[in-house]
């Protein structure tokens, strides 16, 4: 009697099977995977910042969202400033920045809509007399018009997260916009008053030049009666010269402030009108208790 057999797979087909299995899974979990959006959805970080203001709301708008410049009560400063809005070549750049973004954003999302087209033509033709037929005119007129619509499915999220990225480059763009001018007006006020402050030196210097020189003037007359010692003259003329000495360094000073201030504003270099004294200044002052929900609003922090 003999014992059935059955046959005995070889040892290659194992690893043959194991590895379309393999490629069967790979394929279908990439499918899958495609059909959802590219990339996961931002999601911003928790920050913890206090739920309420510790001043009352309108003094605090009023600090963050005006024109913090004006505090300073000096219509030379202000003119300045918006003289440097009008003209600076920098904030211009970055104006044009934003233009151009925001249009590559609108033609980046008008790809999520249909897209439809349309064409026309017409034509005149004289048939011959073999081609007609009986009543039929010796001229013909044919007109033709075409209408089409297409729309892509967004199956994979490209147009999506192509529309979220140009949305996001244009908000980048716009906060840095914002980031030049602020950096533009704070470096003009604080040229403004720097230069008011190299003024006010100025002036004491020449004050003191003038009553060091009236100094001299004593101790050389005191000097020439022999109250004095020629020591004393001596001193007084050296502190004289010392104080007159400096009044050149802060002209010059001066003018190169001048000349900065100008290079901000859009001008060529030259002289720079001045308002209040920086006594008369009227410094900003910033409350205490600002919640640090106005972080969140510098425009470097934004852009990022």
């Amino acid at each position: 009697m003999r014992k059935a057999t059955h046959p005995i797979p070889s040892a290659s087909a194992h690893p043959a099977r194991a590895r379309l299995r393999l490629s069967v899974l790979a394929v279908c979990a990439a499918l899958a995977a495609g059909c959802a959006a590219v990339g996961p959805d931002y999601e911003r970080p928790p920050v913890e910042v206090p739920g309420q203001w510790r001043l009352p709301q309108p003094s605090v708008n009023e600090l963050a969202n005006g024109a913090w410049w004006q505090q300073f009560a000096d219509p030379a400063l202000d003119a300045l400033i918006q003289a440097a809005l009008d003209e600076n070549r920098d904030l211009r750049i970055a104006a044009s920045r934003v233009e151009e973004y925001r249009g590559r954003y609108g033609a980046t999302r008008a790809e999520q809509f249909p897209q439809v087209s349309a064409s026309g033509s017409g034509g005149r033709a004289r048939l011959a007399e073999s081609q007609r037929l009986p009543g039929q005119p010796a001229t013909g007129t044919t007109w033709q018009v075409d209408l089409g619509v297409s729309f892509e499915l967004d199956l994979w999220g490209r147009l999506r997260r192509a529309t979220e990225s140009a949305r996001a480059d244009l908000l980048a763009q716009e906060e840095a916009r914002r980031t030049v001018v602020l950096a533009l007006v704070a470096n003009v006020a604080s040229g403004y008053v720097a230069l008011r402050g190299l003024d006010q030196q100025l002036a004491t210097t020449r004050a003191t030049v003038s009553s060091r020189a009236e100094s001299t003037r004593l101790a050389r007359r005191r000097f020439e009666v022999g109250l004095t010692s020629e020591l004393d003259a001596r001193q007084a003329e050296s502190e004289y010269e010392s104080a007159r000495a400096l009044i050149p360094q802060y002209e010059a000073a001066i003018a190169q402030q001048e000349n900065n201030l100008s290079l901000l504003i859009g001008r060529n270099p030259g002289p720079i009108l001045r308002g209040r004294t920086l006594a008369q200044l009227r410094l900003p002052q910033a409350p205490a208790g600002l919640p640090s929900d106005l972080l969140a609003r510098r425009p470097d922090i934004r852009q990022a």
